[in-house]
């Protein structure tokens, strides 16, 4: 079953963040197992971003917390976010265009 997450974030430099996910993309290329990401802000909180990433499943999106890369890029998210993230787990039941 497909699988996604849906991470909360807050910061006040989303160009950091940007920054540590580019140079993992770049570490985990060939190896992480991200289908499609995307990136949004909240209108009317613009330090409050969410990070919509999808899987083929679960174990897909466990396989890929546990690369060294995802858990080095986590740390570096505490530093350049306010807080810890807000992790929601989400099986997709259903996926139209």
């Amino acid at each position: 079953m497909a699988f996604m997450q849906v991470i909360e974030f807050r910061t006040s430099d989303v160009d950091a963040v940007r920054k540590i996910d580019e140079e993992w993309r770049r570490a985990t290329e060939g190896k992480r197992t991200v289908r499609r990401e995307m990136v949004a802000r909240d209108r009317k909180d613009p330090e409050r971003y969410f990070a919509l990433v999808f899987f083929d499943s679960y174990e897909a999106a466990m396989e890929n917390s546990g690369l060294p890369e995802t858990k080095s890029a986590a740390e570096q998210y505490m530093q350049a976010t306010s807080g810890p993230p807000v992790f929601y787990d989400l099986d997709i039941l259903e996926d139209r265009a």
